[in-house]
Parts: C-alpha cells; structure tokens; sequence
C-alpha cells in the first residue's frame, strides 16, 4: 500500500539479531503514521530497516510511503508486521 501519510512520532533506532543480514545485526526502529485526511484517519506503527532506520522523522513531517503488511509465527504464536519498503519525504 502506498499513501501519503503525517508523521506522528518516530522511535530511536536501536540493534537487533538477525540471520538475514550480513554480520547479523540490522538497525531497527518504529514509526507511527497517520493517512492525511483527519483527526480519526488510519494510522500504523511500522518498521524501518537497516539504512532506513537512521533516517530522521519528525512529529508533523509529510511523506510518501509504501508499507507492505505480513504475519509470521514464532513459537506457536502470531504476529503481524508493518514494514516500510520505500519512503519519500514531501516537506
């Protein structure tokens, strides 16, 4: 899904394992984001990866991002992820 959307708040990053990166650590942090159009617009809490992570958002900023959603199991329990694939910062 890609939409434009207000940055509400934005996390630090920090590091977490990983067996996909190379060297097996990955640069992580959360953003919540709101879709233009309203106080009761969607909003998501989504993750940014690797380089992404070190990119500086702040409360209010517009941008255009693409989110991509999936679900995966880990010890017998579900969870469901909101990653951002590819952002473009408007202002």
């Amino acid at each position: 899904m890609t939409n434009i959307f207000r940055v509400v708040k934005c996390g630090e990053p920090f590091t977490v394992q990983s067996t996909k990166a190379e060297g097996g650590q990955v640069q992580k942090k959360f953003i919540h984001l709101q879709e233009l159009g309203g106080k009761y617009s969607n909003q998501y809490v989504a993750t940014l990866l690797g380089k992404d992570a070190a990119c500086d958002f702040h409360p209010g900023e517009v941008i255009v991002a693409s989110l991509k959603a999936g679900v995966s199991e880990y010890n017998e329990k579900w969870y469901q992820d909101i990653l951002v694939v590819d952002f473009h910062k408007i202002n």
